[in-house]
């Protein structure tokens, strides 16, 4: 066996924490350059914390509570007015955003949609979208030095799963500017997804943010495009895509169907979401293998074992448990949604502590992840956190890199999946070095994105 219990595991860079309590303009300036950066350390051994900057919030650690949250008590915590406030400009009132009976049509709408059936029948566009990344990577070590090449792995994991998102969503997208787009997204990700001191100091939202102000409209062209595309596509006929399916997608219940404004919310939430959060499992997934040989020779040898030389394809992810662990121990390490906050309407109690109407709820996932309470050495990569054993064992609501509950991510299947397919199609060509130089620092305003990219050297496996 490749892997040994003994061994010297590694530790990735972790957000350090504020050691003693911040002020109302430390916490805003801080948020601003990376939201994890305000949570407390001892929150990392705590299950509930209280305070007040602007409104009263609550830092809850605890499976119990977040089951609470998330499940048992799910209508009394809406997503919050800061979270509305950042997400409703690029995705408005889609199933993202929207809340009560708006939610719920919708949800009950889309979820057909998401069938193991369905989602199996495109996976042959993450086959294809992991085999050009393999042509791109052979072009890097081409451009090397003996047999070995340098690429940036969080531009070739976006450009992976965007291609997978636009054909999958879109059969590819015909008349969308793909990188118009994508362009947009980054920066709509990179100033109005910021939270401003004006949220800290719980002003009112009609009261325009400084970045709303300088950035507005960075989504318009983007949901002009998306617009043209559902007109032509309602005249045309049928497609076996998400677009089709969400065509044809009916509320059970009420019969209602999706107009072409919900729609176009839904389609540009599963292009932001869609992308960048499989991205990002499959960049630090791919970083965190770069610094443990052990790991990555098992994970390669089970994916050379079930594809060869590749490419994955659906079929083969029954025989790829070993590269589902990888990918989950690096979301547990990176969740790309990295923090959940809700708002209570009405009076609750989370753990003892009283919750009062306004009162923000903050799940830091991140935090989560890492608890020393919950977790067996949390701080170090190893994808025995996931042998089935311990996942049995183990509580539910103690990982949460897609939610839990009634609104978990209605594209876990999806996501999941197209990592499993790129990551053993890598695997069984390639191996991952470490670059050197300076670690990539993990920041999150929406997502957790490592700063200044993630450069790794590949070469070819004999």
């Amino acid at each position: 066996m490749l892997d040994h219990p003994a061994r010297a595991k590694f530790r990735p860079p972790h957000v350090k924490p504020p050691t003693r309590p911040l002020s109302l303009w430390e916490t805003a300036r801080m948020s601003r350059q990376n939201a994890l950066s305000t949570i407390p350390e001892i929150a990392y051994s705590s299950r509930i914390l209280s305070g007040k900057t602007g409104f009263r919030w609550h830092i809850v650690c605890s499976p119990d509570a977040n089951r609470q949250v998330l499940l048992d008590n799910v209508e009394n915590y809406p997503k919050s007015r800061i979270t509305q406030r950042i997400l409703e400009p690029a995705i408005g009132r889609s199933i993202f955003t929207s809340h009560g009976e708006e939610w719920r049509w919708q949800r009950r709408a889309a979820a057909p949609i998401f069938t193991p059936r369905k989602m199996m029948s495109l996976t042959p566009m993450m086959t294809e979208a992991a085999t050009r990344t393999s042509e791109r990577l052979e072009g890097a070590i081409a451009r090397g030095f003996e047999g070995r090449g340098v690429a940036d792995i969080m531009e070739e994991m976006v450009a992976a799963t965007y291609q997978i998102v636009c054909d999958a969503l879109l059969s590819g997208a015909e008349g969308l500017d793909r990188r118009e787009i994508g362009q947009a997204i980054t920066r709509y990700l990179e100033t109005i997804a910021k939270i401003s001191v004006f949220d800290m100091l719980d002003l009112p939202h009609w009261i325009p943010r400084p970045a709303q102000v300088l950035n507005r409209g960075v989504t318009e062209r983007s949901g002009q495009m998306i617009a043209e595309l559902i007109a032509q596509r309602r005249k045309a006929p049928p497609r076996q895509d998400l677009l089709g399916f969400m065509l044809e997608a009916q509320d059970p219940e009420s019969g209602q169907r999706m107009d072409d404004a919900t729609l176009a919310n839904n389609l540009f939430s599963f292009i932001v979401a869609g992308h960048e959060t499989t991205a990002l499992a499959l960049a630090w997934s791919l970083y965190l293998l770069a610094h443990d040989e052990n790991v990555q020779e098992r994970a390669a040898a089970e994916a050379r074992a079930a594809i060869g030389q590749g490419p994955a394809r659906g079929d083969h992810l029954e025989a790829l448990p070993y590269c589902r662990q990888v990918i989950e121990e690096a979301m547990r390490l990176f969740p790309p949604a990295a923090m959940i906050s809700r708002e209570a309407v009405a009076r609750d109690t989370l753990l003892g502590r009283e919750i009062e109407p306004g009162d923000m709820v903050i799940m830091p996932i991140y935090t989560l992840h890492r608890h020393s309470h919950f977790w067996e050495d949390p701080m170090h990569f190893d994808p025995e956190h996931f042998a089935p054993e311990k996942v049995k064992a183990r509580d539910r609501y103690l990982y949460l890199p897609f939610g839990a509950g009634p609104r978990i991510c209605i594209g876990m299947g999806f996501a999941l999946w197209e990592a499993q397919i790129i990551l053993a199609t890598l695997l069984a060509r390639f191996r991952f070095l470490p670059k050197g130089g300076t670690q990539p620092e993990p920041v999150m305003t929406i997502t957790l994105r490592p700063k200044g990219g993630m450069p790794l050297k590949i070469e070819r496996r004999g």
